[in-house]
C-alpha cells in the first residue's frame, strides 16, 4: 500500500512557483512563543506565524539532525540502526528533491558547513539535489564561523545568491536550507541580538530568529518572493532524556508555512509527524506524483489519521489516541499514556490494534528500504 496517487488541493490563491524549506537546528517548540514556548526569543518567527499556516503539535522523528533530514527528505519512519543518510546504499531513493526534479524544478540542498559531515553530500548529491556548502561560500562573504559552519545570516545570503541565479535563468526551484547557529558553542556575530554570543542556547535561538527575519526581509525585495512558499521547521529539539523512553514533549517542533499571496493564516492543533511535511508541501504546490512516501497530507482532513513517530537510540515510538507504543530491543513492547507515562494494559483489544499498527509501520519502512538497498538484510532481520 505504499503506492498511491496524490491529488492537489484546491488553491486558496495562485499556486506558488518555488519552495524554500528551512530546517532549523535544534529548535523545539518550547523556545517559540507562537507554539506556547518561551516568550521573547523568537519575535520574527512569532510574527511570521501570525500570517501563516502553522501546526502546533508536530513531532520530530528523532534527536539528531540526520533523523530530521531523513524524515523531511524521505518521508519515512526512523528505522533501527543508522539514519538512511549514513548508510552505504542510500542513492536513487524517492525524495522530496527527486519528485521536484521530475517536475522540472532545480532541487538544492544548502548547508553552512562542510557537507561531508554526516554524509550529507553523498546522500543529497545521490538523490537529485545540487549540494551547496561551505566550499561554495567565499571567505569574504563570511562574517562569522564555528566548527559547524558559517553564521546563519551568511548561509541565508548564499541562499539568496543561488536563488537569484535560478530565477534569472527562468528556473523553478526547491531549496532545502539547513541552519547551524543554534548549536554548541552557541556562537554568532556580536550586536545582532540582545543576548551576547557564547552565553547559551537562548542567545543562539534569538540569533537564528533574527537571521530568519533578515532573510525574509531580503527575500521580499526579490521578484520571485511573491511566487515562493517558505517553510520553517526544526530538525529536532534540544532535549534528550525525559520522564520515559519517548517523552513526547522532547520531540515537539514548530512548523510554519508562509506565503502572504497564497496561505491563509490558520493554527492547526492536530497531532502530526515530521514525515508528513513532504506530502503536505507537494499538495500545496499542486504537484501530482506516484508516491513511496509514508507521510500523510495534513491538508486532507477527510483521510488524515493523527499519529506521530518518535525514536531514540534503542526505542521506536508510535503515538496515537493518547497512547505511546514503545518498541524495544528483543521484541519487547511497552505502552504508556502520552500525558503522564502511566503504563497501559497492552492485552486490551483496542491497544493491541495500535501496537500492531506501530509494528506494521516500522516493519513496512524496513522492508521498503531493504527493497532499495538502503538497509541490509542482516539489519532488517533484527527488526523482525
Amino acid at each position: 500500500a505504499l503506492q498511491h496517487h496524490q491529488k492537489p488541493i484546491k488553491s486558496k490563491g495562485p499556486r506558488p512557483r518555488n519552495l524554500v524549506l528551512v530546517s532549523i537546528e535544534s529548535l523545539g517548540s518550547d523556545y517559540v512563543d507562537a507554539f506556547d514556548g518561551e516568550k521573547g526569543l523568537t519575535p520574527r518567527l512569532d510574527a511570521l506565524a501570525k500570517e501563516s499556516l502553522i501546526f502546533t503539535n508536530l513531532y520530530a522523528t528523532g534527536l539528531r539532525t540526520v533523523r530530521g533530514l531523513e524524515a523531511l527528505s524521505l518521508s519515512v519512519p526512523p528505522t533501527p540502526g543508522r539514519a538512511v543518510l549514513m548508510r552505504e546504499k542510500n542513492k536513487q531513493l524517492q525524495t522530496l528533491g527527486s519528485i521536484f526534479q521530475e517536475q522540472g524544478f532545480d532541487a538544492l540542498y544548502l548547508y553552512g558547513g562542510y557537507s561531508i559531515f554526516d554524509n550529507m553530500k553523498d546522500f543529497f548529491g545521490g538523490n537529485h539535489y545540487q549540494v551547496v556548502d561551505r566550499t561554495d561560500i567565499s571567505d569574504e562573504n563570511v562574517s562569522y564561523e564555528t566548527i559547524w559552519g558559517v553564521a546563519d545570516e551568511d548561509l541565508f545570503q548564499q541562499t539568496l545568491k543561488e536563488l537569484d541565479q535560478k530565477a534569472e535563468a527562468g528556473r523553478k526551484f526547491f531549496a532545502h536550507v539547513m541552519t547551524t547557529s543554534n548549536h554548541r558553542p552557541y556562537a554568532y556575530p556580536e550586536h545582532r541580538v540582545s543576548i551576547p554570543s557564547h552565553t547559551g542556547r537562548s542567545g543562539a535561538v534569538q540569533y537564528t530568529d533574527w537571521a530568519i527575519g533578515h532573510f525574509i526581509d531580503q527575500a521580499k525585495k526579490r521578484s520571485w518572493f511573491k511566487d515562493t512558499l517558505f517553510v520553517f521547521v526544526a530538525d529536532h529539539t534540544s532535549h534528550g532524556r525525559g520522564r520515559t523512553d519517548i517523552p513526547p514533549e522532547n520531540y515537539r517542533i514548530p512548523l510554519i508555512i508562509y506565503n502572504p499571496n497564497f496561505i491563509l493564516p490558520e493554527r492547526d492543533k492536530r497531532i502530526a509527524s515530521q514525515i508528513d511535511v513532504a506530502p503536505t508541501l507537494l499538495s500545496l504546490m499542486g504537484i501530482e506524483y506516484d508516491s513511496c512516501l509514508f507521510g500523510q497530507n495534513l491538508l486532507d482532513t477527510v483521510h488524515y489519521k493523527p499519529r506521530a513517530f518518535m525514536a531514540n537510540y534503542l526505542t521506536l515510538g508510535y503515538m496515537e489516541s493518547g497512547l505511546i507504543v514503545e518498541l524495544r530491543p528483543k521484541q519487547k513492547v511497552r505502552v504508556v499514556r502520552a500525558d503522564n507515562s502511566a503504563i497501559v494494559d497492552k492485552s486490551k483489544p483496542d491497544v493491541q490494534v495500535i501496537i500492531n499498527r506501530a509494528i506494521s509501520y516500522y516493519q513496512g519502512a524496513s522492508h521498503y528500504l531493504l527493497q532499495y538497498g538502503a538497509i541490509s538484510a542482516e539489519a532488517n532481520n533484527k527488526t523482525n
